[in-house]
């Protein structure tokens, strides 16, 4: 109990305590001075005398009070307080909207347990990374969904992404265009210096009847917007034998029919992005961190200490024992000429 409470306290005059070298002086001086006091007298036995009382007993109570009385007032004169420490983030963030695909391939387990849950994982790992930027999540398959708006709370943010299924949501497909204008879209209203797209599928502009924007017309809005994007195909290589979902539609060989790597190069190219290829989850974390390095927020952090002062305890304390000390001493144990 005593060390949860002096891990919180923090002293104001640690070298008061130094005052406390007084205290074996004065139980030195109370001794040799008891003893000085003491009557002698030669007998040939003491048993007559070795008769104990309650008084006698406890005659050394006053003195014991006000060595605790002293040690009390030295420990409120060193101003025990505790601390509270508080941080106030400020600073200038980027707008971030995260472009994911979530159709069927993305359940496929070449990168282990599957690219779904390896996506998931990092892109939680760097919302967290981003404590003042605003960001936002879009979702796409065969059509393109805004999961969370542009937020900076990042609870919210992780609890959706870590809740994202492939096929849960939208129409089988894959509508990289769409997926980028709706991206797009939602930073078009940004007062932000710097707005950014992280757009990470595992295949081509696989569109249905439906499709609205194709992916070079959205490329074309996001450089209008002036929105940089950052593109990660995701996959093994296209040599390797690609296992799909069990709800996955099969359409061509899922060993040709890849990553469009040339439509994602130019999106990243052209908005002053990169284009990234994520083979693994390492390459995938390696991926976001680069992305992290040069997309940096001007961060600011102020610290806050508050104090609350906890001498008075012990100056209450130390007043109670010396009245305690001379009620005894005119009482109890009251000395007469």
């Amino acid at each position: 109990m005593l060390y949860d409470w002096l891990k919180e306290i923090d002293f104001a005059q640690p070298l008061v305590f130094a005052q406390l070298l007084w205290v074996p002086v004065l139980i030195w001086r109370y001794v040799k001075k008891n003893n000085r006091n003491s009557a002698t007298i030669q007998v040939s036995t003491a048993q007559p005398f070795n008769v104990t009382t309650g008084k006698n007993r406890f005659r050394h109570l006053p003195f014991i009070l006000r060595l605790l009385a002293i040690i009390c007032l030295v420990v409120a004169l060193a101003r025990p307080q505790k601390r509270n420490d508080q941080e106030q983030t400020l600073g200038e963030g980027i707008d971030i909207v995260l472009c994911l695909d979530v159709s069927g391939s993305m359940g496929s387990r070449d990168i282990l347990p599957s690219r779904m849950e390896v996506a998931k994982q990092v892109a939680a790992e760097f919302i967290l990374s981003r404590p003042v930027d605003r960001i936002g999540i879009v979702i796409f398959s065969g059509e393109a969904f805004t999961l969370v708006p542009l937020t900076t709370d990042k609870n919210v943010l992780v609890t959706q992404v870590q809740s994202l299924e492939s096929r849960k949501y939208l129409a089988d497909g894959t509508v990289i265009g769409e997926g980028l204008a709706t991206a797009v879209d939602r930073l078009s209203q940004s007062q932000a210096k710097s707005k950014v797209i992280i757009l990470l599928t595992d295949g081509k502009e696989d569109p249905p009847e439906t499709r609205l924007i194709d992916p070079l017309t959205a490329l074309e809005i996001a450089r209008a917007k002036g929105v940089k994007v950052y593109t990660i195909g995701m996959g093994a290589l296209p040599t390797s034998i690609v296992e799909r979902a069990p709800n996955a539609r099969q359409r061509g060989n899922p060993a040709i029919d890849f990553i469009d790597e040339d439509l994602l190069r130019r999106i990243a190219e052209q908005t002053g992005g990169r284009y990234f290829r994520a083979k693994d989850k390492e390459a995938l974390k390696y991926i976001y961190s680069q992305i992290d390095k040069q997309e940096k927020s001007k961060v600011e952090i102020t610290s806050y200490k508050r104090y609350e002062e906890r001498f008075f305890p012990f100056v209450l304390a130390a007043l109670v024992l010396v009245c305690l000390e001379l009620l005894l001493r005119f009482t109890v144990f009251k000395k007469f000429p």
